[in-house]
């Protein structure tokens, strides 16, 4: 039996021989990587561009991709960073709360989505969106995609150390910033 490494090695393989072949690596990583991505930038239609722009970039540099003992898609990933910051450099940045956008990821509710959801998604995202921007990356990598700090380093050329220091102060901040805006409606009866 192929382990999934065996059967990514084989895929990227023939993706090299045969660009008509990237699109079972297209198949096999989009939904993973569209939800990154519309993470990052609060609207299903830029979402999409960005995926594609990622994919089509993925498949001009299929040829130049050196397995490094990282799964296939951290690299993926880190196009996805690139792509995203060059839409932000290229583009005035909106203010587009979650609320705007209902209908960008769907699925499972996870514990965190619940906790995040009971403390007010739009407030939690106002605040990640105001982190410096690899706090923002090691945030969304982490909590949104579920990566192991390992994985989120490789796609941020950073150490394991770094990522975890990056997610502990990011955490920090927004759990700090919540509880004081959390505290102002409550300032506001008590006082008023």
């Amino acid at each position: 039996m192929k382990r999934p490494h065996d059967r990514e090695a084989e895929l990227i393989a023939r993706a090299k021989d045969d660009p008509d072949s990237f699109g079972e690596l297209y198949d096999h990583y989009f939904s993973q990587i569209y939800r990154y991505v519309a993470s990052r930038v609060r609207s299903q239609a830029v979402a999409e561009d960005i995926t594609s722009e990622v994919f089509f970039k993925a498949l001009r540099a299929i040829g130049r991709y050196r397995p490094s003992g990282h799964p296939f898609s951290a690299w993926l990933y880190q196009i996805a960073v690139n792509a995203i910051t060059d839409h932000y450099r290229s583009h005035k940045r909106t203010e587009d709360s979650l609320e705007d956008s209902p209908e960008l990821v769907a699925g499972g509710t996870s514990v965190d989505d619940q906790v995040a959801q009971r403390m007010g998604v739009a407030q939690i995202w106002q605040v990640i969106e105001a982190l410096p921007e690899q706090q923002r990356i090691a945030m969304t990598l982490k909590y949104a995609e579920d990566l192991a700090l390992a994985d989120i380093g490789r796609i941020m050329g950073k150490s394991e150390g770094a990522v975890k220091l990056l997610v502990f102060r990011g955490t920090a901040t927004v759990r700090a910033e919540v509880l004081r805006l959390r505290a102002e409606p409550e300032r506001a009866a008590v006082d008023g």
